[in-house]
C-alpha cells in the first residue's frame, strides 16, 4: 500500500486536480490511499469568514457566496453534465449546513473552539467528496472514506490529539474489508470519541496521511505539493538553492520544524517509528525525483544539509541579580508561559545564570510579556529581576545536520558569515544533539543571511558580489565593460559571480534586485529615475544583500564624503576619487577606523597610479615591518603625457586637450596641471607609509601662470595657457638645452613632501618615462642604494577601470 497526500496548492483548481488524477491513475500495480486537503486558500477563506461572523461582520454572507463560488465552479469543470444535479445538490446541502453554523456565530457574536473546527473541516470534506466523485466519473475504483469515521482524537479542539489504539484499529479494520484499488480521504479532519468534530492543527493532512501510513504499514507515504522536494534553503528567497536527494528523519523534523513548510512537523513522529520513507514530489512536475526521507545513512558529503528560517519571533529576556543561584526561577518562568499555551521555540542562558532569554511567536510576546511580570512582580519590586524586556521583529535562522557534530569549525563559520555581512545576532542556540545552530536576527536581514550561508556551505565557495557604481563616464563605462566581459569567466575560474544592482550619473539612476543586465544598461539609465545620492544610499540599504560593494567612479566631493555612511553599514567602498584619502588627515584616519570596526573593505589603489599595483606594494612593505625613507615619483600620467608630447611645434594648450580627450585627466584638467592632483597623490603614499601630514604640508612649486589658476571653467583654463604659449616654450627650450626632460616630480622625505616641474637629466630613472606611464621609488629600511621601483601605465581610463576591478576582485578574494 502507498498512502499519497496532495496539499491545498495541488487541488488548488480543477485543472490542477486533473493533473492529480493522472498522478493517481499512473499508480496501476499497488493500493493507494489519497488524502487531500481543501481547495487552495479556501482554509484561510473559512477561517477569515467564521472571524468575521464572530465579530457580527454581515460581511461573512460574503465570504459563504465566495466559498459556494469556488466549490461549484470545481463541480462544472470536473464531472460530465449528466453526472453534475446529485454532486451540485450534495454540496449545496453542506454549504447551506456551513452557512447556519456562521449564522449562529453571528448570533451569538463568539465562536468556541469547538464550533471553529466543525466549520473548518468542511473545506478538506467538500474537495474529498468532489475529487472522489471526479475520479469515479473518469472510470477510476475509487471510493470515499470520512476520516471522521478513523481517527480518533481527544477534544483539544483545533489541534487535537489521536489516540492510536483506537485509530489503528479502526484503519485496520476499515481497509480489511474495502475492496477499492483507491481510497480517497480528507485530511485534517477527525472526531473526539463523542462523535464530535476535531482537527490536527494547520497542516494536519499531512498528518492524517501519516498516521494512515504507519496504521496500515504503508511501503512509502508521498507527500505531494507544489515544489520538488525539500530544499537546501527557501527557493523564493535563496536562488541558488538546491532540491535535496535524501535526508535522515531527523533533519527533516528539524529543518520543518524551522520554517519549511514542505512538511507539517509532526508528520514524521508516525512514519518514523515504522521505518516508513516519506518522499516529497512535485504535483506539477512529477518527473522530478525529489526528496526521499529516511533513516539516516550518513552519506552526505555536506555536515550542513539545510538553512532554515522561522519568522515573526519575538525575545523575552528575564534577567536581574536576584536569579544567581535561584533554584526555581526557570521553573516558575516557564510555568507561567505553558501555563499561557504559548510555545518556547528557542532557549539561551547565560552561564552566570543572570539572565534567560527565550524565542517565541510575536503573536504571543505581549501576553507572554504581561503575565510573566505579573508572577514576578515580588521580585521585580524588590529590584531583584528587572522587568521582562521584549524584542520584536526578528527571526529565527538554522542550520540543520545530522553530521555537524563531526565538523569542527561549523559555528565559527555561520557567525563569521553573517559578520562580515553586518548581520546582527541577538541570541545563540545549540541542541546537546549538535544537529542544530540555531541565530536569533532582525528580520529585514533573513534574505541576506540566508544567501550568504548558503554561499558559504552549498556553492562550492561561489561568492556572490552586489556592486553599486556611481559615475559612468570615462572609467565608469569601461568598468561596466569588463564586468561584463569578465563575467563567465570569473564565475568559473574563480568562483566570483559579480552582479551589477545599482548604477547611477549625475542625472539618473537604476536598480534591479536581480542584476542589471550589462548588455542595455546604457538604454536603461538614460530611462532611469532622477539620480539623488541619498536615495541611491537608502536603496543598497533597503536591498540589504550580502557582499555589498559601493564604487565611486567620480571625482566628486560630495561623493567622497558618504563613505563613512557605506562603511559604518558594513559596504565596502572602492574609489578611484583621491578626494576622500585626501583630505583632512582626521578624517582620512576616521575612514580606516570605521573600515576595520565594520569589516568592511575601504579599497582606493586607483588613486595613485591607476592600474599600477602602487598602494598595494606598500601596504606589503609596511605590513612586513619595514619602514619608508623615501620615495621619489612621477605620479601624473596626464602631466608625463603632456611633456612627452609638447615639442613647441604643437601648442601646449592643444596637448592638454588632446589628453584630456584621451582620457589622461580629470574632468577638470586645471587639477592636473596645477600640481593638486600629485599633491594628493603624494600625501596618500606618505599617509599609507604611516606618516601624518596634511595637503598644506606639501609645498608646490607650480609651473601655471597665476592667470590659469585662477580660471573658474575649462574655457577659460584654455584661453589662458594659449595666451601664456611663450612662457611654456621657453620651459621646453630649456630642457632642451640642458639634454633634460620636463617630468613633474614628486618627492617625500624626512616628514616633508613637494612636487615641481623639473629638469630630469639622460642618467635619471625618470628620463625614458614614455607616454602617460607612472613611476615610483620606495627607499625604505631595505630599500635603501637602489630603490623598490614601480612603473607603468599610469593614467587612462581603461587601465584606471582595470585598477578599479582588481580591488573588486580583491574583496570578493577577502
Amino acid at each position: 500500500m502507498k498512502v499519497l497526500k496532495f496539499g491545498g496548492t495541488s487541488v488548488a483548481s480543477a485543472d490542477q486536480i486533473k493533473q492529480v488524477k493522472q498522478i493517481i491513475a499512473d499508480e496501476n500495480d499497488i493500493r493507494i490511499v489519497v488524502v487531500v486537503s481543501a481547495l487552495g486558500g479556501i482554509t484561510d477563506l473559512l477561517l477569515k469568514t467564521s472571524a468575521r461572523a464572530a465579530q457580527r461582520d454581515v460581511s461573512f454572507h460574503a465570504g459563504a457566496k465566495e466559498l459556494e463560488k469556488r466549490h461549484m465552479e470545481a463541480i462544472k469543470s470536473l464531472i460530465p453534465v449528466k453526472s453534475q444535479s446529485g454532486i451540485l445538490s450534495h454540496v449545496k446541502a453542506e454549504l447551506n449546513t456551513l452557512e447556519t453554523l456562521l449564522e449562529g456565530a453571528f448570533l451569538i457574536g463568539e465562536i468556541t473552539p469547538r464550533l471553529l473546527d466543525k466549520i473548518v473541516s468542511y473545506g478538506e470534506l467538500l474537495s474529498s467528496f468532489i475529487i472522489s466523485e471526479y475520479l469515479i466519473s473518469s472510470g477510476l475504483d475509487a471510493n470515499l472514506v470520512d476520516s471522521r469515521d478513523i481517527i480518533i482524537t481527544d477534544e483539544n479542539y483545533g489541534k487535537a490529539a489521536v489516540n492510536f489504539d483506537v485509530t489503528n484499529q479502526r484503519c485496520q479494520s476499515y481497509f480489511k474489508k474495502s475492496k477499492e484499488k483507491i481510497t480517497i480521504l480528507p485530511g485534517f479532519v477527525s472526531s473526539s470519541e463523542t462523535g464530535d468534530s476535531t482537527t490536527l492543527g494547520r497542516g494536519g493532512s499531512d498528518y492524517t496521511a501519516a498516521v494512515i501510513a504507519a496504521a496500515m504499514g504503508a511501503e512509502v507515504l508521498e507527500i505531494w505539493t507544489d515544489v520538488s522536494g525539500m530544499y537546501t534553503a527557501n527557493p523564493k528567497l535563496v536562488k541558488q538553492a538546491k532540491a535535496i536527494r535524501n535526508i535522515s528523519y531527523e533533519e527533516a523534523m528539524e529543518l520543518s520544524h524551522f520554517g519549511a513548510k514542505v512538511l507539517y512537523p509532526p508528520t514524521i513522529q508516525p512514519v518514523l517509528l515504522r521505518g516508513i520513507p516519506i518522499h516529497i514530489k512535485n504535483t506539477f512536475r512529477p518527473q522530478d525525483p525529489g526528496t526521499t526521507i529516511e533513516k539516516n545513512k550518513g552519506d552526505s558529503k555536506y555536515a550542513v544539509r539545510g538553512i532554515s528560517y522561522v519568522p515573526n519571533i519575538s525575545l523575552l529576556t528575564l534577567e536581574g541579580p536576584g536569579m544567581i543561584g535561584i533554584p526555581g526561577i526557570s521553573r516558575k518562568f516557564f510555568e507561567v508561559l505553558s501555563q499561557a499555551q504559548i510555545s518556547v521555540v528557542l532557549i539561551t542562558q547565560a552561564s552566570s545564570e543572570h539572565s534567560i532569554c527565550i524565542g517565541l511567536a510575536q503573536e504571543d510576546a505581549p501576553t507572554a510579556e504581561k503575565m510573566v511580570n505579573e508572577a514576578f512582580t515580588y521580585e521585580i519590586n524588590a529590584s531583584k529581576i528587572k522587568p521582562v524586556l521584549t524584542e520584536s521583529d526578528l527571526a529565527i535562522i538554522a542550520l540543520v545536520g545530522d553530521q555537524m557534530k563531526s565538523h569542527q569549525g561549523l559555528s565559527g563559520r555561520m557567525f563569521s558569515t553573517l559578520g562580515k555581512n553586518n548581520v546582527n545576532i541577538r541570541a545563540i542556540a545549540q541542541g546537546a544533539s549538535e544537529r542544530n545552530i540555531s541565530a536569533v536576527i532582525h528580520k529585514e536581514d533573513v534574505r541576506k543571511a540566508l544567501n550568504a550561508l548558503h554561499e558559504s556551505f552549498f556553492e562550492e565557495n561561489v561568492k556572490q558580489l552586489n556592486l553599486y557604481i556611481m559615475g559612468v563616464g570615462n572609467v565608469g563605462s569601461r568598468l561596466l565593460n569588463q564586468i561584463h566581459q569578465q563575467h563567465a569567466y570569473l564565475k568559473k575560474q574563480h568562483r566570483l559571480n559579480i552582479r551589477v544592482i545599482g548604477i547611477s550619473n549625475s542625472r539618473t539612476m537604476i536598480f534591479n534586485q536581480e542584476g542589471i543586465p550589462l548588455k542595455d544598461w546604457k538604454g536603461l539609465l538614460e530611462r532611469g529615475e532622477t539620480a539623488d545620492p541619498d536615495r541611491f544610499f537608502n536603496q543598497l540599504l533597503s536591498f540589504n544583500l550580502r557582499n555589498s560593494i559601493f564604487i565611486d567612479n567620480t571625482a566628486s566631493a560630495s561623493v567622497a564624503a558618504t563613505y563613512q555612511n557605506y562603511l559604518g553599514k558594513s559596504i565596502a567602498v572602492v574609489t578611484c576619487n583621491k578626494i576622500a584619502c585626501s583630505s583632512d588627515l582626521d578624517h582620512y584616519l576616521k575612514l580606516k577606523e570605521v573600515s576595520r570596526e565594520y569589516n568592511a573593505p575601504f579599497l582606493f589603489e586607483t588613486n595613485v597610479g591607476a592600474g599600477l599595483p602602487i598602494i598595494d606594494t606598500l601596504k606589503h612593505l609596511i605590513a612586513s615591518g619595514d619602514k619608508v625613507k623615501k620615495i621619489q615619483a612621477v605620479l601624473s600620467g596626464s602631466l608625463n603625457f603632456v611633456f612627452n608630447n609638447y615639442d613647441g611645434k604643437v601648442p601646449f594648450d592643444e596637448v592638454v586637450q588632446r589628453a584630456q580627450k584621451e582620457g589622461y585627466t580629470e574632468p577638470d584638467p586645471k587639477i592636473d596641471l596645477s600640481g593638486v592632483d600629485v599633491m594628493r597623490k603624494i600625501l596618500i603614499l606618505a599617509r599609507e607609509s604611516g606618516y601624518q601630514i596634511n595637503m598644506e604640508d606639501i609645498t608646490n612649486d607650480s609651473f601655471l601662470p597665476e592667470e590659469s589658476l585662477g580660471t573658474k571653467d575649462n574655457e577659460s583654463f584654455y584661453g589662458s595657457l594659449r595666451k601664456n604659449e611663450q612662457g611654456f616654450l621657453e620651459l621646453y627650450n630649456k630642457a632642451f638645452e640642458k639634454d633634460c626632460k620636463l617630468k613633474y616630480v614628486a618627492q617625500f622625505e624626512e616628514g616633508r613632501a613637494s612636487v615641481g616641474l623639473q629638469f630630469i637629466p639622460p642618467d635619471h630613472d625618470f628620463y625614458k618615462l614614455e607616454g602617460s606611464d607612472n613611476i615610483v621609488l620606495f627607499y625604505t629600511d631595505r630599500y635603501q642604494e637602489q630603490p623598490l621601483v614601480v612603473k607603468g601605465a599610469g593614467a587612462g581610463a581603461e587601465v584606471t577601470a582595470s585598477g578599479i576591478f582588481a580591488d573588486i576582485i580583491r574583496i570578493g578574494n577577502f
